[in-house]
């Protein structure tokens, strides 16, 4: 329904001289603290966003006279399929004109913040959709939840036993947060080696922030009477996203290891268009744009669904 002079009465009375406009400060753009930010520029294909790996080699045996020739294993593969995003507003060419508030003038840039809370909500599925199966964008050939305990290997020599589980279900505490850490500092690589993974950023709803807080930045224990030295202190960058809807649930992870597996794709940067309509003298804007996002590893990230 476009915007008409029936339905915004006081955009031309002149005593309304400053209407309010609904539009809000926008929270910053996360994005590029989790994702490496991709272009249509950056790869060769014209729709999707292809990863592939090549697993690693096992630790390097003794020689015994005869050289050891070691197999290597593809790794996992993904498509990032950005979708399409669009929208537009109407405007009355008389309203536009009359308005003696110049809201209406101006109104057509609520579009561009419109997209700017869309790409920070669909940024944030990464993390509220964690724990299941997430194909909005990204099709992963493990098939498996960015944080689950059922992770698996191409390498048919390496055991899953341990160091393949990257979800916990404890509440954010001072004992919970060293235990994650440990089982961080635990995984394994495609080959079952242990490698260098070492989580150093703390993502939390704000709901937690307190909670966070008292457990990074405090000398003692929070939890312990006798002022025990805190083995949190400063190891973590807590980072609280107003965009995670769940109150409970917190994840860790390695930031370096994480802008190195994480993509966004945007496909194609968003971009206005105006027309006017001949026949009934209103203004039309739109807004489009195609983005997408996924991963290519799981190691950069421990998550703490709640119970």
């Amino acid at each position: 329904m476009p915007a008409t002079s029936t339905l915004f009465p006081d955009a031309l009375d002149a005593r309304f001289a400053d209407l309010f406009d609904g539009e809000y400060t926008q929270l910053p753009d996360l994005r590029p603290r989790f994702f490496t930010m991709v272009g249509p520029g950056d790869t060769p294909q014209k729709q999707d966003y292809r990863t592939s790996s090549i697993g690693v080699f096992a630790n390097i045996p003794e020689f015994s006279g005869t050289l050891t020739y070691q197999d290597i294993f593809e790794g996992y593969d993904g498509t990032i399929t950005p979708r399409h995003y669009a929208s537009g507003f109407e405007i009355e060419r008389v309203l536009f004109e009359d308005d003696q508030s110049e809201q209406m003038d101006d109104k057509p840039r609520g579009l561009g913040l419109a997209y700017a809370r869309t790409i920070q909500t669909h940024a944030a599925a990464f993390l509220n959709n964690a724990f299941s199966v997430d194909s909005t964008w990204n099709s992963f050939s493990e098939n498996v939840a960015l944080c689950s305990n059922s992770h698996t290997t191409r390498n048919t020599s390496a055991s899953t036993t341990s160091g393949f589980d990257n979800l916990v279900t404890a509440s954010l505490n001072t004992v919970s947060l060293v235990a994650m850490r440990i089982q961080f500092r635990g995984f394994r690589d495609d080959a079952g080696n242990r490698g260098t993974f070492l989580p150093n950023m703390l993502i939390i709803p704000v709901d937690l922030c307190q909670q966070a807080y008292e457990i990074i930045e405090s000398m003692g224990v929070p939890e312990d009477a006798n002022n025990a030295a805190n083995y949190n202190q400063g190891r973590y960058t807590v980072v609280e996203w107003e965009y995670l809807t769940d109150v409970n649930n917190f994840f860790i992870a390695d930031e370096r290891l994480m802008k190195q597996s994480n993509l966004w794709y945007q496909r194609i940067p968003y971009e206005f268009a105006m027309v006017e309509d001949f026949d009934s003298f209103s203004g039309k804007w739109r807004l489009r744009a195609r983005h997408g996002h996924g991963h290519r590893d799981w190691r950069f990230i421990l998550g703490a669904q709640v119970t």
